[in-house]
């Protein structure tokens, strides 16, 4: 037997994730890491692995791996379970956010969530995927660490690890409301926008079909180019992990884990990183709203 887990079936897409690869915009690689990091460190913690350690982020389900070895997994982010079917055909159904023993050969099928769109699944002991740049993270912008996943892909397992004792936190079950409002600080380019704090503070935006893992783009009211900076240009300037830019049709596009590094397009804001996983898993169509501060983001 061999401790790996391999890949039987695949939903819409399914990638390796850990806490990201930060230190790293000087060069031009984004952090990368789960786009929802509270759901990603709870299901580590629940096998009783380090919060940075790395596992799987499957987007509307649809994946389903074998077991080469006794593990232990567990799956978070919207609530829900998981299936094991075992090597006689038989299917055990399991809640989600809690650690659940699987034994050899048998198959872990995660099913399309009913709300959200991102489950987290961990298993004891991490996936041993190489590691680039200190990060074992796929980044869909860069192309950095392991590719998206496939039929017949073989994920290495470490060795197995101690299951924490009940009671060592609270469990979370990730939001996936159809309307939010976030809380987001202002500039460094919100005078880019005539009363941008007035508009964005009485706009509702829905999300777009069109988003993914480097950003989520929502429509609405466009926030127009403020008449003294009509026909300027922006040199490219460094983005982080929530910005807010505005692009010439005025809708805004909020960054998230696979963000580009620097960009020409101005930015009236960042969203708070205690409020940025939920845009992990709003479905579009969902709505947002921003409630803008006048300080700036911890550790922007």
């Amino acid at each position: 037997m061999t401790r790996e887990l391999v890949v039987t079936e695949i939903g819409p897409q399914a990638l390796v994730v850990d806490g990201g690869r930060p230190g790293w915009a000087h060069i031009g690689v984004p952090t990368a890491g789960a786009l929802d990091g509270p759901a990603h460190a709870l299901a580590q913690r629940l096998v009783g692995n380090p919060p940075g350690a790395a596992g799987l982020e499957v987007l509307l389900g649809g994946l389903a791996l074998r077991a080469g070895e006794a593990v232990t997994v567990a799956l978070t982010g919207p609530p829900g379970g998981l299936r094991v079917r075992r090597g006689d055909g038989r299917e055990r159904v399991a809640a989600s956010h809690q650690a659940v023993h699987v034994a050899a050969g048998d198959v872990v099928v995660v099913p399309a969530p009913g709300t959200g769109l991102r489950g987290y699944l961990a298993v004891g002991g991490g996936l041993a995927v190489d590691e680039v740049l200190g990060s074992r993270s796929a980044d869909t912008l860069s192309g950095l660490g392991p590719a998206p996943l496939e039929v017949g892909t073989r994920l290495p397992v470490g060795p197995p690890t101690a299951i924490p004792p009940i009671g060592t936190g609270a469990v979370g079950v990730s939001a996936a409301p159809d309307a939010v409002r976030v809380r987001l600080h202002l500039g460094p380019r919100a005078d880019w926008v005539d009363d941008a704090a007035g508009r964005l503070r009485a706009g509702t935006w829905t999300v777009a079909p069109t988003g993914d893992r480097v950003g989520v783009r929502l429509e609405g009211p466009a926030l127009e180019r403020a008449a003294a900076r009509r026909g300027e240009e922006l040199r490219s300037e460094g983005l982080v992990g929530g910005s807010v830019q505005v692009p010439p049709d005025g809708q805004p596009v909020v960054f998230l884990a696979d963000h580009p590094t620097t960009g020409g397009y101005p930015v009236v804001g960042v969203v708070d990183p205690a409020e940025l996983a939920v845009f992990a898993q709003l479905r579009p169509g969902s709505s947002v709203r921003f409630s803008p501060v006048e300080t700036s983001p911890p550790d922007a």
